[in-house]
């Protein structure tokens, strides 16, 4: 008999830097950055909420199509709890004064979430609407960043800095590549 992959196990950890996204157009899903603006964040935000609140509840949202690659329901846990980390990264970095040193963002590892989660085993109605609800407080969180605070800064543990506006950027690439890896 063939060795099937536990559902739960974890994929092999990402080793792209995705920071480039902030700076350059994706191939893989042709995501532009510059087309993330102050004006254009919160509703590129809000613009994922419905295809994404329908992928974890469709037919076959358990199945991996991959050993090595999230099931549906998989990464609609993590564009949740990626909307959920961002809302924190956003307020730091808002609540930041102009000119002081770049807000510090908590560490946050997307394997040890789908796996301390048990993402597989989450139940699709209830991550369809806590990802409504995320998405939601993060867009209305963007739609109230003004003037200067959209050039303040926060770093990741790992030494990578982002603007408001390059989170913002980061982030909405996140969402929206993620729907082209579910077929959304």
């Amino acid at each position: 008999m063939p060795n099937v992959p536990d559902p739960t196990d974890p994929v092999p950890p990402e080793t792209r830097d995705w920071t480039t996204i902030t700076r350059e157009p994706c191939a893989a899903c042709g995501f532009d950055p510059s087309t993330v603006t102050p004006a254009t964040a919160a509703d590129r935000i809000r613009a994922t909420i419905r295809p994404w609140a329908a992928v974890p509840t469709r037919p076959g949202s358990t199945a991996r199509p991959a050993p090595d690659v999230w099931s549906p329901l998989e990464y609609a846990c993590h564009v949740r709890d990626v909307c959920r980390t961002f809302t924190e990264r956003l307020d730091l970095i808002v609540r930041t004064s102009a000119g002081a040193h770049p807000a510090r963002f908590p560490d946050w590892d997307q394997n040890a979430a789908q796996v301390t989660g048990r993402y597989n085993a989450q139940d699709p109605d209830t991550v369809a609407r806590e990802y409504a609800a995320a998405a939601a407080a993060l867009a209305d969180g963007f739609a109230a960043v003004h003037g200067d605070a959209w050039g303040r800064e926060g770093a990741r543990g790992d030494g990578a800095r982002f603007t408001t506006l390059s989170l913002a950027a980061y982030l909405v690439h996140d969402l929206e590549h993620h729907l082209v890896d579910v077929g959304g």
